[in-house]
């Protein structure tokens, strides 16, 4: 089954338990599953917001998983901050997952290069800022 079958079927099952006014905690747990998973940012978010609601509810083993796909999607949308902090909770309560210590690295290595660029974009203003107002220094001494 493809990735969009499975999040419609997911996505169909999900409202019909909200139609109904209740929604198991398994079903938002497959469809917000399927959303991360998208290539939507807007799908992830709304992924994100149905795991956040899950976690208070879940116990110890589901709430792992609420806070690995937590990391992974924030991950997916480059909130690493947030991303790094669900899977170092994780790694508090499970020292020696694999998944999550992979996953922690992942994110550390894409903050260092978003960093780099950031720094390298930050460089790149400043030295145009600088060149402005030498123009306009210099368009200003000439005028006089």
């Amino acid at each position: 089954m493809k990735t969009t079958e499975l999040a419609q079927k997911f996505e169909k099952k999900y409202n019909t338990e909200l139609g109904k006014g209740i929604v198991s905690e398994s079903t938002q747990f497959e469809y917000a599953w399927c959303l991360i998973r998208s290539k939507y940012s807007d799908d992830i978010r709304k992924g994100i917001l149905l795991l956040e609601e899950l976690l208070p509810k879940g116990g110890k083993e589901e709430q792992r998983d609420y806070v690995f796909y937590l990391s992974v999607a924030n991950y997916r949308l480059k909130e690493y901050e947030k991303a790094l902090k669900y899977v170092r909770n994780l790694l508090k309560m499970e020292p020696k997952n694999m998944q999550a210590l992979e996953l922690e690295k992942l994110i550390e290595k894409a903050m260092q290069k978003d960093g780099l660029v950031g720094m390298a974009i930050i460089g790149g203003m400043a030295l145009g800022v600088a060149g402005l107002a030498g123009l306009i220094g210099l368009a200003v001494a000439k005028s006089k």
